[in-house]
């Protein structure tokens, strides 16, 4: 479907180690003895899918020649560890308390997914982005954990005393982050738009940056294979989702009505895409645009298919090609055909020379704006959409005045 975002891969550092409640615990073993004297068994409790831990450590915590200083766990304590241990995600053999945070990332964006899956919800994409956000905080914590890389602000506190972690701007941001550019700017979309519309209401955006949240999701899943092996994606969690509608001209005309932006959001995703180049406006690790084509299977094993991969080159993708090419190319309209868009909304009184005052104060043929462009014929500027949906909105915004 895309050229995944692919992570660069870092060696592993210092992550191949205990942590201190770990050496506690390994200490009460060897204290306690019994079934502790011999360290490979020591080992065994330790030793997970996400870290692997060398025999000769706990050979130098016996002999006292690294963590000297730190103390035994309890009897209470060990005895705990051992009455939950394995305490791990059946699922994936994760680690409940050792890989926490990779299993909270794992979790934050089943949950993102499922919620804009999920049928009924009307502001879906404020939910996935809210939550998704949390995701990869919590994914590229538990790679900058595994790689010895601190990751709290210096200096900084909560209100209660407790260290503040990298929120996920500072995770991008650091010099240190494995991510690709594309997967990078497409956080800073969705952070910058989580902020614009977090204490503001707004009308429904799911249609209109539907794009760039499949790409989060995908890139998500490559860089949790990428950085901690392929066992744990989310594939087998996440099937392909099923809907009861197929799209022609009057859905889609039907949605594009009812999912007009507010103004303060479409302006900003101009601004954040004016920023961009041609390039990174291009790369699906952004933003991601499929289009699925019913298919006839010709063979009945091939019926039951509900995703086929087509080769590139082939006949068949060029005809897909030229489908895409047609579904995707853009309605374009003049002035006569705004007005009368308008008129038949219920906005009469909006006339020729509202429309050229409206265009104006809002410099609407400013191509960044994304209203419009230069038409093939004479210089003629044509509209799109997106242009009459704004005009709605104002006329709208006016109450009875044009009415």
């Amino acid at each position: 479907m895309a050229d995944e975002a692919k992570p660069r891969r870092i060696k592993r550092r210092r992550g191949n180690t205990l942590e201190r409640w770990e050496v506690e615990i390994v200490k009460g073993m060897i204290h306690r003895g019994g079934g502790f004297t011999n360290d490979q068994d020591i080992l065994a409790y330790f030793t997970r899918p996400t870290r692997s831990i060398n025999h000769r450590l706990i050979g130098e915590i016996r002999a006292r020649t690294k963590h000297k200083n730190v103390k035994p766990a309890s009897d209470e304590a060990l005895d705990e560890f051992l009455s939950t241990w394995p305490d791990v995600d059946p699922g994936t053999g994760l680690s409940a308390r050792g890989d926490e945070l990779l299993i909270k990332a794992r979790e934050a964006m089943i949950a993102a997914v499922h919620t804009f899956n999920s049928a009924g919800l009307m502001f879906r994409a404020e939910l996935f982005i809210t939550t998704a956000i949390v995701a990869w905080t919590y994914l590229l914590h538990a790679y900058y954990k595994r790689e010895g890389i601190p990751y709290k602000y210096k200096g900084k506190q909560t209100a209660h005393g407790a260290d503040r972690y990298w929120d996920l701007s500072q995770c991008i941001s650091t010099g240190k982050c494995p991510l690709s550019e594309g997967a990078k700017t497409n956080l800073r979309f969705l952070i910058e738009l989580r902020n614009e519309i977090e204490h503001q209401s707004t009308s429904r955006i799911d249609d209109a940056v539907g794009a760039e949240l499949q790409s989060c999701a995908l890139n998500f899943n490559d860089a949790l294979k990428g950085f901690f092996g392929k066992q744990f994606g989310l594939e087998k969690r996440l099937p392909i989702a099923l809907q009861f509608v197929s799209f022609g001209p009057d859905q889609r005309s039907s949605l594009k009505t009812a999912s007009s932006l507010p103004l303060h959001v479409s302006s900003f995703i101009s601004a954040f895409e004016h920023g961009l180049s041609d390039d990174q406006v291009k790369d699906p690790a952004f933003r991601l645009k499929v289009a699925f084509v019913p298919v006839a299977a010709k063979k009945a094993a091939g019926s039951d298919v509900a995703v086929v991969t087509v080769k590139p080159g082939s006949d068949t993708a060029q005809e897909v090609g030229e489908v895409i090419f047609k579904e995707v190319n853009r309605a374009r309209f003049i002035r006569k055909d705004v007005l009368a868009a308008v008129k038949e909304a219920g906005f009469p009184k909006f006339g020729p020379g509202d429309h050229t005052k409206l265009m104006q104060e809002l410099d609407a043929k400013n191509p960044a704006k994304g209203y419009g462009c230069q038409g093939d014929y004479k210089n003629t500027w044509v509209w799109y959409d997106r242009w009459i949906e704004r005009v709605l909105e104002h006329c709208r915004q006016e109450g009875a005045r044009y009415r």
